[in-house]
């Protein structure tokens, strides 16, 4: 059975519903923060995974999820006051310090569990920050090239499968690992909640903010995906969801100097909303069994770098961007896109402001760490290693 777009859309709504529920009605779940589209996609794979070996597929069309995360960006630059960014100034660099040297430790560990398997140093590196920090993109970038020049058999089934495996644990991890900071040290939000809802759960904005929200996002979107077009040729490449997301910094800052304000609640629960059926959609897809197969040693690899990035992000990253409530929800993002994506990242920060508070400053500094200069870093830093002779070679 196959599913048009508008169905699919259904279905994922459908799945974000169910997801919610199921986490506010097992209480691990709902202890640890687990984000309720990793919940209701992850049912819904199983699921599907289950049918499909029993001779029953079901193929979903998911044209709608590149644009949803691109509104997703948008919006998360139309609810960011540049003000609040001069603040976070501090904390932004002191994040990318701590990201460099994370993500050579996660190719070290990479290659030494690698080494211990008696598999080829790249194999750790596509455990590593190919795949974990570049995600799908990048892994297939890269085994593409490891299978013509290094001769190395089935490295595109394990990119994919590192990447995903990454994605799922990146969601799962960092809502416990939170829980501990926030509980030991007993932390709470001093930020003043500018939330889309109220603490009795009604929503504090009005048809035309929404409608005024939107269209905000749509005119990020659009004359992002213009820039990321003309601007391709750059000796920098920029995405387009960057471009999206810096578009709709500008738009919600300059706005007001026209005499023209928008309301930074209506754009915030759109750009929630984005994000939250982009990921569900995202674990939907996942073929488990697959998965599962292909898996073999690259899940003993994936354990060690569990392993790492929740005691970095735990004792180092917390330490050092400041052991308050920000530096503990930093902290969750950080292994977000350490592990899977910057939407991760984003994903894990919401659960956890929906139960302790808001975070602003994280909410300002991860997405332009996570969406760019890591990505950066970990370009840099991937050159080094495969300039090695005994991992390029």
């Amino acid at each position: 059975m196959s599913l048009s777009p508008l169905q699919s859309l259904l279905a994922a709504a459908l799945c974000l519903l169910l997801g919610a529920a199921v986490n506010r009605r097992v209480a691990f779940l709902a202890r640890y923060n687990i984000p309720d589209p990793i919940t209701g996609g992850l049912l819904f794979a199983a699921v599907a995974s289950a049918a499909s070996s029993a001779g029953v597929t079901m193929s979903l069309n998911v044209a709608f999820k590149s644009t949803l995360l691109l509104m997703f960006f948008a919006g998360v630059g139309m609810t960011a006051d540049l003000r609040l960014l001069r603040q976070g100034g501090k904390a932004l660099l002191m994040l990318l310090v701590l990201l460099f040297p994370f993500v050579i430790i996660q190719n070290l560990t990479g290659m030494v569990v690698a080494s211990v398997l008696d598999l080829h140093p790249i194999f750790g590196l596509v455990g590593g920050s190919i795949t974990l920090v570049g995600g799908h993109g990048t892994g297939a970038a890269y085994a593409e090239r490891f299978s013509e020049v290094n001769n190395l058999q089935a490295v595109m089934e394990l990119s994919m499968t590192s990447a995903t495996i990454g994605l799922i644990l990146g969601g799962i991890v960092a809502g416990p690992v939170a829980q501990f900071l926030i509980k030991r040290h007993g932390l709470r939000s001093t930020a003043q909640d500018t939330s889309a809802a109220s603490s009795d759960g009604s929503v504090r904005t009005s048809g035309l903010g929404m409608v005024g929200g939107l269209a905000g996002i749509l005119a990020a979107v659009i004359i992002g995906q213009w820039l990321a077009d003309s601007l391709k040729d750059l000796p920098l490449m920029i995405p387009s969801f960057l471009w999206c997301m810096i578009t709709g910094v500008v738009i919600r800052n300059v706005a007001p100097f026209a005499r023209v304000k928008f309301d930074d609640q209506a754009s915030g629960l759109l750009s929630t909303i984005c994000l939250s059926l982009f990921l569900v959609m995202t674990m939907m897809v996942l073929d488990l069994i697959d998965v599962a197969l292909s898996a073999g040693p690259m899940l003993l690899i994936l354990v060690a770098q569990v392993v790492v990035v929740a005691a970095y992000a735990a004792f180092i990253c917390f330490r050092f961007m400041g052991r308050d409530y920000e530096a503990a929800v930093t902290s969750a993002a950080f292994i977000g896109f350490n592990m899977g994506s910057t939407a991760t990242a984003i994903a894990n920060m919401q659960a956890i402001t929906a139960k302790y508070g808001p975070a602003p400053k994280s909410f300002l500094i991860v997405p332009l760490s996570g969406a760019f200069f890591v990505d950066l870093m970990n370009a840099v830093i991937l050159t080094g290693f495969l300039s090695l002779r005994f991992v390029g070679g």
